[in-house]
């Protein structure tokens, strides 16, 4: 995890912070979801980014996954996730999605994709973001599986999926930058000091029509990128 030490919270500020109890603190943690506090002597204190973590593990169980789903989701997380990609994972969670990833062995994963998959197949798989390996195992999204296997089916290049990956993770962190300033900004002083739930209201219904904005965005470039090649032929 990234040391964000400049921002160092105590036990009483992290959960002041965060809405959590110092009992629900302490669970989340004795489960891992999130990680322990830094110690400084006899004293723990918490980074931006164990506040992003424990956001998204609150935001998982608001969506109604069971601690199993949350512990397989936050575990898929890279260990040195700035704030920002952590806080990117929590947005990108639509209020309709009920697909966390499932933890599969390698032969469970070729019976649940129709077919054998060579270790090409896999790693395509895993720049589309359907897979994700975890050590000898790999988590699945299994709403999604089915359209990768699709893809190697049509011959779809590990190298484009590895590209077009590169993309998102550039430009969602870019996206995330420029919306949390846009909101900080312009958005958050229209709310006073005693409004605070009420801006929370309104972060909660502004993130659906942020992703689906986001995905409109994206199904039209895919159109114009197709009629742009279909022009060509």
């Amino acid at each position: 995890m990234p040391d964000d030490s400049d921002d160092l919270l105590d036990l009483e500020q992290l959960c002041a912070r965060t809405g959590l109890s110092v009992r629900t603190v302490r669970f989340y943690t004795a489960r891992n979801l999130v990680p322990p506090p830094l110690r400084r002597g006899r004293s723990g204190y918490y980074t931006r980014t164990h506040v992003a973590r424990f956001e998204l593990v609150q935001e998982l169980q608001e969506h109604g996954f069971t601690l199993a789903a949350i512990e397989r989701y936050v575990g898929a997380l890279p260990d040195d996730a700035e704030p920002e990609d952590v806080a990117l994972a929590r947005t990108m969670l639509a209020p309709w999605q009920s697909d966390l990833p499932v933890d599969t062995s390698r032969a469970e994963l070729e019976q649940r994709a129709g077919r054998s998959l060579s270790e090409e197949d896999v790693a395509t798989l895993v720049a589309l973001g359907v897979v994700r390996r975890r050590g000898a195992r790999f988590l699945v999204a299994r709403t999604q599986l089915g359209l990768g296997v699709r893809l190697l089916d049509l011959g779809f290049p590990r190298e484009v999926a590895e590209a077009a990956r590169a993309v998102y993770l550039e430009h969602g962190r870019q996206m995330a930058d420029e919306l949390r300033e846009l909101i900080t900004d312009r958005l958050a002083p229209r709310y006073g000091p005693d409004e605070s739930e009420r801006f929370g209201e309104v972060m909660e219904r502004l993130k659906p029509l942020s992703v689906g904005g986001l995905v409109t965005a994206y199904e039209a470039a895919i159109n114009r990128a197709a009629r742009a090649v279909s022009d060509r032929s």
